[in-house]
């Protein structure tokens, strides 16, 4: 959704009175400061209400959340609530599972509609205790979801909607056999939704399969970022991205920074060099519990720390306004991953700065990142950096080296150093 500012007072610009939904959603809506809605929220949301099977394909961060939640308790309302839910969301990650329920809880202030978030790496017995007094929706991952369903704790006899939220994230997490497994639990009649940023030809497939002639919706071109991004590489040594980096962050401008790393490793090891540096930095990877990682998000967003660290984990999963830059400090290994990872600045038609940090052994991945943009990205470079340190200290080692003696041996104090290394 979009904010209520003076810019939105345009003309013809579609309202949320226009969709027709019900009273007490436009109430609660309005509660938020929200007047207009996204694109794929004003051409998804009558489609779903119409009862229409539907894909929906949008870039990261342009409210497809949203476009699904609004419909669904729409149309719940029109109903009674039960015991069984009544709609299932099934999502890639915990954050994303959260973040559908959050969404239903700010929009449904003004009905009594229940939902519960299920997913693993919690406790069982908060989530069997809210499926025993009966919830709405469920907002859910495969595993934890499969967990309850064959312990007999979870009956979808009164399914009416199920959406498929992130699906090309659903493909790379390789959750495909489990989604199949789902969906031949649940009944054959339901309206079936499916969202994702991008298209792949596996994710057509899977739609074929439990889609009944779905309509599409395209907002943007696919595998494209958001236009309100502006890029920039910084080609550095391996070695100098950490003081590089550091550079970047002290900059007056680096108000909240999503940084991220290849591996849990590198994420948790790089949160390390920051706080030493005098950085706040939180660090949100997929070894961290459930408790540190809400915990993480939380210091984040409310901005007790400038810098979060985080895997591609995060690069779906959060739902933080106001994100100054995201600076990818390992290139990624697919421009789609590079398009999910800068979706989360530059959101619902903000502006945003997407830097990223290149040694040569990754020129080839950013060569494919442009061709995917179909556009060079900037190179730059900071004017007081020291580009050549460590080249420096390897040369000032090997005259050091050279001086030792005629058949090369390093003196005494250099073979300690060399063993204390």
């Amino acid at each position: 959704m979009t904010p209520n500012t003076p810019m939105e007072a345009e003309e013809g610009k579609t309202r949320f009175e226009a969709l027709n939904l019900h009273p007490n959603l436009l109430k609660g809506i309005h509660d938020l400061g929200f007047l207009h809605p996204t694109p794929i929220q004003a051409q998804a949301i009558p489609l779903i209400l119409e009862g229409r099977d539907l894909i929906g394909c949008a870039q990261t961060g342009t409210g497809k959340t949203a476009a699904f939640v609004l419909p669904i308790l729409h149309q719940l309302l029109a109903g009674k609530s039960g015991k069984h839910p009544r709609a299932l969301i099934i999502a890639p990650t915990r954050e994303l599972a959260l973040q559908s329920m959050d969404h239903l809880k700010a929009l449904s202030r003004y009905v009594h509609l229940k939902g519960a978030a299920i997913f693993g790496g919690v406790p069982m017995n908060p989530q069997i205790s809210a499926l025993e007094k009966g919830v709405d929706i469920i907002s859910a991952t495969p595993g934890r979801l499969l967990d309850h369903i064959y312990s007999g704790r979870i009956d979808f006899v009164d399914l009416q909607v199920l959406v498929l939220d992130e699906a090309d994230r659903m493909l790379d997490m390789g959750f495909l056999p489990d989604i199949g497994k789902i969906l031949h639990l649940l009944p054959t009649k339901r309206q079936s939704l499916m969202f994702s940023a991008t298209m792949p030809p596996e994710i057509l497939k899977l739609a074929n399969q439990f889609l009944r002639h779905p309509v599409t919706v395209q907002v943007g071109q696919r595998s494209s970022p958001a236009v309100g991004i502006r890029h920039a590489v910084y080609p550095v040594a391996r070695h100098l991205k950490t003081d590089l980096l550091v550079e970047l962050l002290r900059g007056a401008e680096m108000t909240s920074v999503l940084v991220f790393a290849r591996t849990k490793r590198s994420a948790e090891r790089l949160s390390h060099d920051l706080a030493r540096r005098g950085l706040r930095v939180s660090v949100l990877h997929g070894d961290r519990s459930q408790g540190q990682r809400l915990e993480a998000l939380d210091r984040f967003r409310y901005g007790d720390t400038q810098v979060m660290v985080a895997t591609d984990i995060a690069a779906r999963g959060i739902d933080v306004e106001e994100i100054s830059h995201v600076i990818n400090f390992d290139v990624p290994a697919s421009p789609d991953d590079y398009i999910h990872r800068i979706g989360r600045t530059a959101r619902a038609e903000a502006t945003g700065d997407a830097f990223t940090l290149m040694d040569k052994i990754e020129e080839p991945l950013v060569a494919d990142i442009e061709q995917t943009l179909h556009r060079t990205l900037p190179r730059v470079t900071l004017p007081h950096f020291n580009y050549r340190r460590g080249q420096e200290e390897r040369h000032r080692g090997a005259v050091s080296h050279g001086s030792a003696g005629r058949h090369g041996a390093p003196p005494r104090h250099g073979r300690e150093r060399w063993r204390r290394r």
